[in-house]
């Protein structure tokens, strides 16, 4: 699905969770894509047996934590000369509008949020549209982050695969939650969704926590044929990005 619109895609994924998820066929994995940088692709395997593979830790305590330690916000990591926000915007919503170019979206609409199911108009400066982590940092901190160099930590921040436009005020409820923790309200896209995560704990080596990867596997166990998200951008940011 690499090269489709964004809120196209999030249909797919929707229709076939709605379907009965372990339909076959219905196996898109990815959140998100689009014109806006290197999205995810449905390339990869089963969804649940990489969720089975991922490590067991406790959780680590969030001594540290700074969200400077992961860069400035939507840096440019890509070099498309649109910072990653935008670029994540003109990925998902439909009917994009733009101010001075082709990089700032001053309209769009998320049709339709994955989070909330519903369809949410976004206007720049007075957004309902928040650009979710879907693997949040402060998550990612207390399992394995906080012993990266500064490069993988920029990456993570800015990876297409680890975000998703969605409801500011659906997303503001999960904070920091894992799978364990939160799921997004729209069960239709519940499975997408730990996908996703699933996916990013993968290519950057993140541990789950016991109750977490049992959360995964229960969402996941009800869509066996949900595939694995891939693609996005390196695990590496260019050396020029610095965090504080």
């Amino acid at each position: 699905m690499r090269r489709l619109r964004g809120g196209t895609a999030t249909a797919v994924a929707l229709m076939c969770a709605m379907a009965s998820v372990a339909v076959a066929g219905c196996t898109d994995g990815a959140i998100g894509s689009g014109t806006g940088g290197a999205g995810p692709t449905a390339s990869g395997g089963a969804a649940l047996t990489a969720a089975e593979s991922l490590t067991v830790k406790g959780r680590a305590p969030k001594t540290g934590y700074d969200r400077e330690k992961f860069g400035s916000p939507w840096a440019d990591t890509d070099s498309n000369g649109c910072d990653t926000r935008d670029d994540i915007l003109k990925r998902d919503l439909k009917e994009v509008r733009f101010t001075g170019g082709d990089c700032k979206v001053s309209y769009g609409v998320l049709d339709s949020d994955p989070y909330s199911g519903k369809d949410v108009t976004y206007r720049r400066g007075a957004s309902k549209v928040d650009i979710d982590h879907v693997v949040a940092l402060s998550d990612a901190w207390q399992k394995g982050a906080k012993y990266w160099d500064a490069g993988k930590r920029i990456a993570l921040a800015n990876d297409p695969l680890n975000l998703l436009a969605v409801d500011a005020s659906t997303n503001r409820s999960k904070g920091d939650g894992d799978t364990a923790t939160w799921l997004p309200p729209n069960t239709s896209y519940r499975c997408p969704y730990v996908a996703a995560q699933v996916a990013v704990k993968k290519k950057y080596g993140l541990w789950v926590t016991a109750a977490e990867k049992s959360a995964m596997a229960k969402v996941l166990s009800t869509c066996p044929d949900q595939k694995l998200p891939t693609g996005g951008n390196p695990t590496e940011a260019p050396d020029r990005f610095h965090a504080g």
